[in-house]
């Protein structure tokens, strides 16, 4: 018998009968069955703006009826009353940690956007520790899908045929899932729904097989039988949405708007950088001057309520909030300085002004533009022991002809593995325990793979993941890559290339078909959804013929030593992917590192960096920049952080450090509390100009992210300026003239400089230091004391605010954030004093040190006044009280320095002596 007879279909389609015949009368549309071999389901570039492909009705459905039985397509001989052609699967993403901060470099890998989590916040942590400044929506190159999404749910304990006709059941356990085929194609628009899913119809079993004497038992999804209803009548050429629920709503709304913005922007030029900077930038730069205070307090006032212990960040107040006796205006207020800068639309788009039909396509258009994804060739039956499910033909399939057609969501071999975990760790770093691997995920056998690439892929057609191992032998059919010129190749020409920000012009020209052969495994892993393969036919397939593939030699081996071992002594269920042909994967896909690494840094050793270049850290992979807005490292001289140390361990910062991060008596401070001290005591020194030096210390957010980070930095100004001197003399001046030289600045004033140290951190928050300052500011931090053989110390966001890179503290190395250059103290743990053995004098410590510099003008005064009134103490704000600043430390004409500083501050005797 052709087709397998479904028992809650027929319940179902006597159900959507009888709610249909009350209108029937009145309803001028009905469903069209499709002629035999016409395509009933589409995928197209999308009606809806910035959402890549979509999926569309190849015919007229009417509301509340099964979907499926429509967009599968016919065949000679097809009966409507029958069961539909195909149905979706689910399968199973059992470990919850697959993304940062417990693995991985990516705070949400690009598959993951196709996989339904089982709550929000489940596989991704988009909510808790959001990054100061907040990230815009429109900001990420990469948007997390479906990650933000819960419109449809999974369940590990599905119907069966027991609880299939038991009115009181209701499955209650979600699961994270990938269900390739509707699940995972179709998109959201929450005001034009038109699909939703069939709960009753999925089923969960083994075809009868029973671990661990059936091999097969395990080795195949249980959850099967994925059916779609439709929600209204659906016309033909319609796009097909689903409700992804409110949180995504909310989400895509905002960034569609925010796209909107800044599409068609030109990028913007700015002198020194490496590339042009992009105007999504823009987002970050307006939000940011809505929130730059008109009023902040003087130094004067800050001071005075800082002694009793009342300092207040006067960024997270509302403007009526003024806790301080005084105050005096943020003079050149962003918002108020006139310039080139395009103003953007603040109105939200109404989804009842878009015309009537904006979301049908002509079938012709559908034709031209997209691929047929079901067409009535292909249905799903049973098929041998052990495979479970499979794809057979319904009709004749002539030799090369193409079969199927699936786009791909692209992984690591790491994400396929399960780590031992444990989310009742007491610190956050110790829940996933990467040294041991307790099973791998059952997508692994739907993944398509190289033993020697990093990277797989796994199908997300409807029925792509039906076709068994035929082997050599038996095999009809073999992916292969789109050929060029076809309109498969011109689609996902487009969607691979495409930019977030751009619509589909119907005139768009092939010209870089199949790009991703050309790229580096890791700049494809972050495109999921935007390439495909094709199934083509070795030879001609007959009616009722299984499809089958050859999974390759490696499989078979690993699928008959799984079969020959005993059912007791299996270490699990049967786990491989699924080998490519010969020469399919390209040879840059082959032995190369999945791991984004820092090709400067990577390469200092052997190609050591000049002292005063600063230069943007690139990708090794690829060679492009990590951030041309931001990232970059600056040369220092040799042996310059060995100086700087010696200078802080000649004032008691260093001593002060040890007692501070060990909690010695009298230096212990609750979190976020700060204190005093005058540090040349613990220098044991008679240097008076040591002893008129007064440091503050903040132990800063302890309690919220677990960790000892403690800042200090100067109180008085016989400290700040011993800084400054320090820094010269150690050779920083070569450093901020590179960095001058480089952006063509007219002069820099470093107005900030701030000692961290800490022992332990279990977490900490991503945060700029400096943004929104017309990219003229600087944090540049470097090395004094590290801890050896120990990870990488210092997280840094890339531009694609998605990816995270680990670098180590070098010496004599300068890391140069910029506007907006996210980034924070990776987790570790050298030294915890609570758990401290008594040998405080010996406990590890870090120690680094950063300069904040910029050239300060009237563009970015008020915003930098504002930085600086942040969670520090903030001694020195009264600095930014007019222009020109009072103190300038370089400027390109050569006639300031760190020790010897220019500005309207100076006198003529400074001037004589400069």
């Amino acid at each position: 018998m052709r087709l397998v007879l479904f028992f809650l279909y027929l319940v179902l389609q006597n159900l959507s009968v009888e709610a249909r015949s009350s209108d029937d009368d009145n309803d001028e549309r009905s469903g069209e069955v499709l002629p035999p071999g016409q395509c009933g389901l589409y995928l197209a570039p999308s009606s809806l703006p910035f959402a890549g492909l979509g999926l569309f009705s190849g015919t007229s459905i009417p509301a509340n009826t099964p979907l499926n039985n429509y967009i599968g397509g016919t065949y000679p001989g097809y009966n409507p009353n029958d069961p539909p052609l195909w149905t979706d699967i689910a399968i199973p993403i059992a470990d919850d940690y697959k993304a940062l901060p417990f693995r991985g470099q990516q705070l949400c890998p690009s598959w993951l956007g196709y996989v339904w989590p089982k709550h929000l916040g489940a596989l991704v942590n988009l909510w808790n520790n959001q990054p100061f400044p907040t990230v815009q929506p429109g900001l990420p190159k990469m948007d997390p899908g479906l990650q933000l999404a819960d419109g449809i749910e999974f369940f590990m304990d599905d119907y069966d045929e027991e609880t299939q006709n038991d009115d009181d059941f209701e499955p209650s356990t979600r699961i994270n899932a990938f269900s390739p085929g509707l699940a995972s194609l179709a998109n959201h628009d929450g005001d034009f729904v038109n699909i939703d899913r069939s709960y009753e119809s999925s089923r969960v079993d083994y075809e009868g097989l029973k671990a661990p004497w059936d091999a097969g038992a395990g080795a195949f999804t249980p959850h099967h039988n994925m059916l779609y209803t439709a929600y209204i009548d659906v016309e033909k050429g319609m796009e097909l949405f689903l409700d992804y629920g409110p949180k995504f709503h909310e989400h895509i709304t905002k960034r569609n708007k925010q796209l909107r913005d800044i599409q068609g922007k030109k990028k913007r030029a700015v002198t020194g950088f490496a590339d042009d900077i992009s105007r999504d930038w823009d987002l970050m730069e307006t939000q940011e001057k809505t929130q730059c205070p008109r009023e902040l307090p003087t130094e004067k006032a800050k001071r005075e309520r800082l002694k009793v212990g009342m300092g207040v960040d006067s960024s997270t107040l509302a403007s009526d909030e003024k806790p301080y006796i005084e105050y005096r205006p943020n003079d050149h207020h962003p918002e108020d300085e006139e310039g080139d800068e395009e103003e953007y639309d603040n109105e939200e788009e109404d989804d009842d002004d878009k015309p009537d039909g904006w979301n049908v396509k002509p079938l012709e258009w559908l034709y031209d533009n997209g691929v047929c994804l079901s067409s009535g060739k292909l249905w799903i039956g049973n098929t041998t022991e052990d495979a479970g499910r499979a794809l057979f033909a319904t009709t004749g399939i002539a030799q090369g002809e193409i079969v199927l057609t699936s786009p791909l969501i692209a992984l690591r071999r790491d994400d396929f593995r399960i780590y031992k975990s444990d989310p009742d760790a007491e610190h956050e770093r110790d829940t996933v325990d990467k040294s041991t691997v307790i099973a791998e995920e059952l997508l692994l056998n739907y993944a398509y793979g190289h033993p020697k690439s990093p990277m797989l892929f796994v199908p997300t057609a409807p029925m792509a993941n039906f076709i068994n191992h035929g082997g050599e032998e038996d095999a009809n059919v073999q992916i292969r890559w789109p050929t060029a010129g076809s309109k498969t190749a011109r689609l996902f020409d487009w969607a691979y290339n495409r930019q977030k920000e751009d619509i589909y012009d119907d005139k768009f020209e092939s010209r870089n078909h199949n790009a991703w052969l050309k790229d580096h495994p890791i700049d494809v892993m972050e495109k999921s959804g935007k390439l495909a393969f094709e199934y083509v036919a070795l030879r001609e397939i007959k009616e009722d013929e299984e499809i089958l593939i050859d999974y390759g030699s490696l499989w078979d081996d690993a699928w008959d030593e799984f079969v020959e071992t005993d059912a007791y002594a299996r270490s699990g269920y049967f786990r491989h992917p699924i080998g490519v042909p010969d020469g399919f994967y390209p040879d840059n896909w082959l032995d190369v590192s999945d791991k984004y690494e820092i090709a400067e840094i990577q390469d200092l050793e052997n190609n050591p960096l000049e002292p005063g270049v600063a230069l943007p850290m690139t990708w090794a992979h690829n060679g492009k920049a990590l951030s041309p807005k931001y990232g970059y490292i600056v040369g220092l001289e040799k042996g310059f952080s060995d100086r700087f140390l010696e200078y802080s361990e000649g004032t008691g910062v260093i001593e002060l450090y040890r007692k501070l991060l060990t909690e010695q008596e009298g230096f212990r401070l609750k979190s976020d509390q700060f204190t005093t001290y005058k540090t040349g005591v613990l220098a044991n020194t008679s240097n008076a100009s040591v002893e008129e030096i007064e440091f503050f210390a903040q132990k800063y957010k302890a309690d919220e992210y677990k960790f000892n980070m403690h800042f200090v930095a100067a109180w008085n100004e016989a400290a700040r300026k011993s800084i400054y001197e320090g820094l010269g003399d150690a050779g920083f001046d070569l450093a901020i003239k590179g960095i001058g030289e480089r952006f063509g600045y007219d002069n820099i004033t470093c107005f900030h400089a701030s000692y961290m140290g800490m022992t332990h951190c279990d977490k900490a928050k991503p945060h700029s230091d400096i943004y929104a300052t017309q990219d003229k500011s600087w944090n540049i931090v470097f090395p004094l004391i590290t801890v050896e053989d120990t990870d990488s110390e210092l997280s840094i966001l890339a531009e694609d605010m998605n990816t995270v890179v680990g670098v180590h503290y070098l010496k004599d190395i300068g890391y140069a954030m910029g506007d907006f250059g996210y980034h924070q103290t990776r987790p570790s743990n050298y030294f915890d004093p609570a758990r401290s053995d008594g040998e405080e004098s010996a406990a590890p410590i870090r120690v680094v040190f950063g300069a904040y510099c910029s050239q300060v003008d009237e563009t970015n005064i008020a915003m930098l006044r504002h930085i600086y009134d942040g969670d520090d103490p903030a001694p020195f704000a009264d600095q930014f009280t007019e222009l020109p600043m009072r103190e300038v430390h370089w400027t390109k004409m050569g006639n300031a320095t760190l020790r010897h500083p220019g500005g309207s501050g100076m006198t003529c005797e400074d001037e004589i002596a400069n």
